[in-house]
């Protein structure tokens, strides 16, 4: 077993991320499919589809939260297990997947419960509007019952990536997403279910993925194997998992707070256009962003590796290599989203008004995404070193501290209100980044000095 985990700590840095990274980043995109397709098919529906589009949008933040939750321990948990194997503390690193299996189990039950009884209750409260409540209800009862499938694939394969079985942890994905893929055209107009043939093919696709990952773990070619002996959560080793993956946990679970405060107050100034728009801007984000954050998940199992293994120079050089990697990528991105909004806008729709709207919109919104590299090397070399607090603060203040109120104060700036919505984005954007940069040059130097003692 030892022999087989060591390339983490002797292969070259930019073969190994390119190893690693390629899978994760086919995964990340591949998973994004999963609700980009639904949109997409739901958007081209006839007469309705704007509408419909709109109400599983107002979906979204309930389906940020459940993915927080399974991040919390998965991405919490992963890390701390590859720093365990950097150590040779193999029997440490088992009982953390196995607490970590446990508890997404008793999360998943919690959760289960929740959305089946306040799930319309939740979706008013989220910006559903008269017009939109009866889709977005569709959508969620029926996800709702999938909730433990969500759980498990996204959580427990987190750990199938931090032993380096990246191709593995890909395809974990590409089932689910293939079958989602082929259902829903089959369940939205073959057998004319609508929304809730979406949410449908979702689940069944989540719980092909979740049977593809638990069979590998509780399999003989994993180098972590999962064990029942374990399942039960300690919590001398819950409790730094959870303080780890918090961070992970904030900025997915804000993201249903600010999509609920921007939905909100959309829906106040420009009405169900607006927040129509904000469903296609949020997915064309979630879609250009997946890559980078894909080349930071390929990179964690090394950064952690090494870190625990105290290799500085393979750290650093690491680190150096994801920032140069998602900070090119963010910029590409970045250009093709000012010069082409209406190309990533059709996708989800095919009515103009909506586009005309849209495109505008995304051009403002997407502002402040050329620098997001940076964001996103930092935050993940935080996890990955096991810096819990930085991690946190980091999530916290783009969030919470900039974005949640920005939402409100700079409309008062602008004669269009629903321009000066969409421009909190850019803002919190820009400052978080500088914010990163200046806690991530000291935090940094401060952990390999530490490890070097």
């Amino acid at each position: 077993m030892n022999d087989k985990k060591e390339f983490l700590g002797t292969a070259p840095i930019g073969k190994l991320l390119f190893k690693l990274a390629v899978p994760t980043v086919v995964a990340q995109l591949i998973n994004m499919l999963y609700n980009i397709v639904d949109r997409i098919y739901i958007g081209h529906m006839e007469t309705i589809g704007d509408l419909a589009l709109t109400g599983v949008g107002v979906c979204m933040p309930i389906i940020m939260i459940v993915s927080a939750f399974a991040a919390l321990v998965g991405s919490g948990g992963a890390p701390r297990a590859s720093i365990f194997m950097g150590r040779n503390e193999l029997d440490k690193a088992e009982k953390t997947l196995g607490s970590c299996f446990g508890l997404q189990l008793i999360i998943s039950a919690i959760l289960t419960a929740v959305l089946l009884i306040w799930n319309r209750d939740l979706l008013l409260m989220f910006g559903a509007s008269e017009n939109t409540i009866g889709f977005a209800n569709d959508y969620m009862n029926i996800y709702a019952i999938g909730t433990i499938f969500v759980q498990l694939t996204l959580g427990m394969n987190a750990f199938i990536t931090a032993q380096g079985f990246t191709k593995i942890s890909m395809m974990s994905v590409v089932v689910g997403a293939v079958t989602n893929i082929i259902l829903d055209p089959i369940l939205i107009y073959g057998l004319n279910m609508g929304v809730k043939g979406a949410a449908l093919a979702t689940v069944i696709s989540q719980a092909f993925s979740a049977v593809w990952v638990l069979s590998f773990l509780f399999g003989k070619k994993t180098l972590l194997k999962l064990e029942l002996k374990n399942i039960i959560p300690s919590p001398k080793i819950i409790f730094p998992c959870i303080a780890l993956g918090s961070a992970t946990f904030i900025m997915q679970a804000s993201e249903s707070v600010i999509s609920v405060c921007f939905n909100s107050s959309l829906l106040h100034y420009g009405g169900d256009i607006a927040v129509g728009a904000m469903t296609i801007l949020t997915s064309v984000m979630q879609f250009a962003m997946l890559p980078p954050q894909g080349i930071a998940q390929g990179a964690q199992p090394i950064l952690s590796y090494n870190y625990g293994a105290k290799n500085v120079d393979r750290v650093k050089n690491t680190y150096k290599l994801l920032l140069k990697c998602c900070l090119t990528y963010s910029t590409i991105i970045w250009l093709f989203v000012m010069l082409f909004p209406s190309l990533f806008v059709s996708i989800f729709t095919p009515e103009p008004s909506l586009i005309e709207f849209a495109s505008k919109a995304l051009r403002v919104y997407f502002s402040g995404m050329v620098l997001f590299g940076i964001q996103i090397a930092c935050q993940m070399t935080f996890v990955s070193l096991g810096k819990a607090g930085s991690s946190v603060i980091v999530a916290v203040v783009r969030k919470f501290v900039l974005l949640l109120p920005l939402i409100y104060i700079v409309p008062a700036f602008f004669e269009d209100k629903t321009t000066g919505v969409y421009t909190a984005e850019p803002i919190a954007d820009i400052c978080a980044v500088a914010f990163t940069a200046i806690l991530f040059f000291f935090q940094f130097k401060k952990a390999l000095k530490n490890i070097t003692k």
